[in-house]
């Protein structure tokens, strides 16, 4: 690390790399601080023995990844994000698979729901027409009820893969709904062909020849404020050393309320806007299980899909979704075709997909609330994440027969695994709630230099999500040291 940067970059969640490759590739010069020894933030991986490597979030994103990333990033990252053209719904309601898009889901609706044609089209229409500028009091709910009056049905099919996409609920604003639902109907289901191990390595590549200099296992702990302006960041290395690097502008790629109270501090914002930024929820997490399979046991594509949202609850139900007592499940399938064999001339990713790949995975994703297993004595937090596997393998039989005996690797992630590993309050895996736009948007009028990007306001999570905010963000940096050049 040098001692100066016009842009320092906390975290290396997608918004943060792609604001730092942004950056770097304009000509400033750049430094991007992690405090995990693996950059990526939740677009991340972990390996186990024999060659096990797992996505933590590489379940699916819309169409718009493929530009954003030949754009942002280059061609190569674009030519590996791929379709997921088996996505499945099985639940008391209905049994079917789709390819989630426009043309199929109109299919679905009339024909197998009995909707009117017209007033699908009438949907989609206003999903399609919603901005973020659009009346924030007209929720999910009354979007619903306005088209698909007392069809629960309908409102399962169409609102619970964006529930697990970015912890929306019915009470929520309908534009977080509809502009995210409408960015997934335009082609699809998409994803990153060779694994998050891969996108991330292919990524820094990127950063090292845009001259962005990267550091991890560097946890930044105080924002440093002078002036009514940033000067720059304060890093405490696990051996208690502190470090001081300074820099011109700060975007802060942490959850929003840690860089407001935590970072920074309270006392360096008006009164007013604390308030406000007090104020703003934090979204849901999130339990994970992870299952390997014994190499050559071949998961039926056929049968399972690429994504399987599957419940036992009689109906959608946001409430439910985020119960310990799980009773609705979103199974994302890795064959091997998810990590196939990389030519010897291509980037050496991380992990073992260099050489033949036989084995299947599988993850099983499921909202959660922090509070159901934060502060639980260790004992009972590990017979909690046990049961929660156990019960998952059970249910994941009814798809995949024989699964258990051919499991060779299993273990579980909760809201504190998350709170853990990203250092995000309340292991927010969604980061805040709609409300959290505005005050991520404003951190430069309070402080010069500070800004946010990352998952806030619903409308940025997930993959595209957090690239996209990641080039606004840039945008909004380039712009101001231009201007005080």
């Amino acid at each position: 690390m040098k001692d100066s940067y016009d842009v320092i970059v906390i975290g290396s969640g997608l918004a943060g790399l792609t604001a730092a490759n942004i950056l770097g590739r304009s000509g400033h010069s750049v430094l991007l601080l992690e405090q995990h020894f693996q950059f990526g933030g939740l677009a991340a991986y972990f390996k186990r023995p024999n060659g096990i490597i797992f996505d933590v979030s590489l379940h699916g994103f819309p169409v718009g990844m493929i530009k954003s990333c030949r754009r942002y990033w280059n061609q190569e990252i674009a030519d590996r994000i791929v379709p997921l053209p088996k996505i499945r719904f099985d639940n008391p309601q209905f049994s079917l698979e789709t390819t989630f898009d426009r043309e199929d889901f109109t299919k679905q609706l009339t024909e197998k729901f009995k909707i009117p044609k017209e007033s699908v089209i009438a949907f989609f229409d206003k999903a399609r027409s919603m901005t973020h500028y659009a009346d924030a009091s007209y929720t999910a709910r009354q979007l619903f009820e306005e088209f698909f009056p007392g069809r629960s049905d309908v409102v399962r099919l169409l609102m619970e893969p964006i529930t697990y996409a970015n912890g929306s609920t019915l009470d929520d604003p309908a534009l977080t709904y509809g502009i995210v639902f409408s960015n997934f109907m335009s082609k699809g289901v998409y994803t990153f062909q060779g694994g998050t191990d891969l996108l991330i390595e292919m990524m820094l590549a990127e950063l090292h020849k845009n001259r962005v200099d990267t550091e991890k296992s560097a946890p930044v702990r105080k924002i440093l404020i002078g002036g009514g302006k940033v000067s720059g960041v304060e890093i405490v290395k696990k051996n208690g050393e502190k470090q001081t690097v300074n820099a011109k502008v700060v975007l802060s790629n942490a959850n929003l309320k840690g860089t407001i109270f935590d970072l920074v501090g309270k006392e360096h914002f008006r009164k007013d806007f604390a308030e406000e930024a007090e104020a703003v929820r934090l979204n849901n997490s999130s339990c994970q299980v992870y299952l390997s399979f014994k190499p050559g046991f071949i998961i039926d594509e056929d049968k399972c899909g690429d994504l399987l949202f599957s419940s036992v609850a009689p109906e959608f139900n946001s409430t439910k979704l985020l119960a310990k007592d799980i009773t609705s499940r979103t199974f994302s399938f890795y064959y091997p075709k998810t990590r196939p064999p990389l030519p010897a001339a291509e980037l050496a990713p991380c992990g073992t997909n260099s050489a033949a790949n036989t084995r299947c995975c599988a993850v099983s994703s499921t909202n959660a609330h922090y509070s159901d297993w934060a502060d639980m004595p260790s004992d009972d937090y590990t017979a909690a994440k046990d049961a929660l596997i156990e019960n998952t393998v059970d249910y994941l039989e009814k798809y995949v027969p024989d699964a258990r005996e051919n499991i060779d690797w299993k273990e579980a992630a909760t809201p504190a695994t998350f709170k853990f590993y990203t250092e995000h309050w309340n292991g927010a895996s969604f980061g805040t709630k709609y409300e959290g736009l505005a005050v991520s948007r404003k951190l430069h009028h309070q402080i010069g230099g500070l800004f946010h990007a990352g998952s806030v306001g619903i409308i940025m999570s997930g993959w595209l999500g957090a690239v996209n905010y990641g080039v606004i963000a840039a945008n909004d940096i380039d712009a101001a040291l231009l201007e005080n050049k």
